[in-house]
């Protein structure tokens, strides 16, 4: 097996040369010889979704009924593969150790691996689809492991290859590194200034094709996994505790929308210590209203008639809240400012987290950025922190209201127990 790896910047047409090399290996050699009866030869286009993997699955599409030679090969052409008369089918693949099992692998083209998943406790962690994907090519000679990427963070397998193999002669891996101008001269060197002018260190990243040292990770395995409670995935409520809400609103068609719910505890020592009852997930796509009036539900069933959350559309989180007897205030906090108000909570064991997949793989990926007045944290390029979003906004706030640091977080409540709607102290 062959591996190679490219660095290469935005619009550099990494793409495009995995389409060529796939179409070659495909097309001009015969690999009959090493298949069994019945056996077919797969070349597998992995990306982080199949909408990604399609884009290099057209340019071989192209490439193959565009030259006439090529042309007689092809013998079926579906959304998701394409058949070749000599025992070879190119197929769409998304990110998973799981669905790339169990084939005879000639060729897997890893496309922006960058921003896969990296971290050991992801669903779908990027070392571990590589390590699917090797036996498949174990009686191949000469199958090849392309991965192309724009880089990002210092991590994952990408990095690692980059640090091992790069610039090592003789060594049998295979690694380049180009800007985006030494692939593609035609994207204008204006444009790749106006983007250096703007954010340098993103830049340098996207069409330099360097790894980006301001990117951390946000928090270590082991705190997180202090932090959770194995086996619990939710608690009823407690009679006489004080339970806070933060919901993670979304439009129903991306994003999925989210709610937790939390309370707090004090010990022996008279240290405050938050613990996340309820987590909710609703992924798209879904009926905003209905979602809403299932978080509003849960909600009152612990208590709580006055929610905080995200910044999202406006006015209509509010209103529709509204509708359901929550009142529902945007967080004076941005995302970035709860998260670092999380940290020192989760360092100082402060904080009980749900046995909750998606939360902790979230919670996990998040990324710090140093900035020029503060860092900012956020999910990964194509990562999400719906879940870990809500969770820290509850946390955050439970101790916030517990300290005193917040006067109040009940509504004014008027006859027949219903919140004015828009009103917080």
């Amino acid at each position: 097996m062959t591996l190679a790896e490219g660095n290469i910047g935005r619009r550099g047409g990494k793409s495009f040369v995995l389409a060529v090399i796939a179409v070659f290996l495909a097309c001009f050699k015969d690999w009959r010889p090493y298949l069994g009866p019945g056996e077919i030869g797969t070349v597998m286009i992995i990306a982080k979704d199949r909408a990604q993997a399609r884009s290099i699955k057209r340019y071989i599409s192209g490439l193959l009924r565009e030259t006439p030679m090529l042309a007689s090969v092809l013998e079926e052409e579906t959304n998701e593969a394409i058949r070749l008369r000599n025992r070879i089918v190119i197929e769409i693949h998304a990110a998973s150790y799981r669905s790339t099992r169990g084939y005879t692998v000639i060729a897997a083209l890893l496309d922006e691996i960058a921003i896969w998943e990296s971290d050991e406790t992801s669903a779908e962690p990027d070392v571990e689809i590589i390590n699917a994907i090797r036996p498949g090519m174990a009686t191949i000679p000469g199958a090849m492991l392309l991965c192309a990427s724009s880089p990002h963070a210092r991590r994952g397998a990408l990095w690692e290859a980059h640090r091992k193999h790069f610039g090592q002669d003789g060594d049998p891996v295979l690694v380049w590194q180009a800007a985006t101008r030494a692939m593609n001269p035609a994207v204008p060197q204006s444009f790749i200034d106006r983007h250096m002018a703007d954010d340098p260190a993103r830049a340098r990243a996207e069409y330099f094709a360097e790894f980006r040292a301001d990117v951390e990770t946000f928090i270590s395995r082991e705190v997180v996994d202090a932090s959770v409670v194995p086996g619990r995935h939710e608690l009823p409520r407690i009679a006489g505790a004080r339970y806070t809400g933060f919901v993670d609103p979304s439009g129903g068609s991306s994003d999925s929308m989210t709610l937790a719910i939390a309370h707090v505890e004090s010990d022996t020592t008279g240290t405050n210590r938050a613990v996340v009852d309820l987590i909710r997930e609703v992924k798209p796509p879904f009926s905003p209203d209905a979602v809403v009036a299932e978080f509003a539900t849960l909600l009152k069933a612990y208590g709580v008639l006055a929610v905080r959350g995200d910044r999202y559309g406006g006015a209509w989180p509010r209103e529709r809240f509204c509708v359901y007897g929550i009142d529902y205030q945007p967080a004076a906090k941005t995302t970035s400012d709860l998260y670092i108000e999380l940290l020192p909570v989760l360092n100082s064991n402060r904080a009980e987290l749900l046995d909750h997949t998606r939360l902790i793989t979230q919670l996990c990926q998040l990324e710090r950025h140093a900035g020029s007045g503060k860092d900012s944290i956020r999910h990964p390029p194509g990562g999400h922190d719906d879940v870990i979003n809500a969770a820290a906004g509850a946390i955050v706030m439970a101790l916030n209201v517990a300290s005193q640091e917040v006067t109040s977080f009940s509504m004014p409540v008027v006859a027949g127990g219903t919140p004015r709607c828009g009103w917080w102290l």
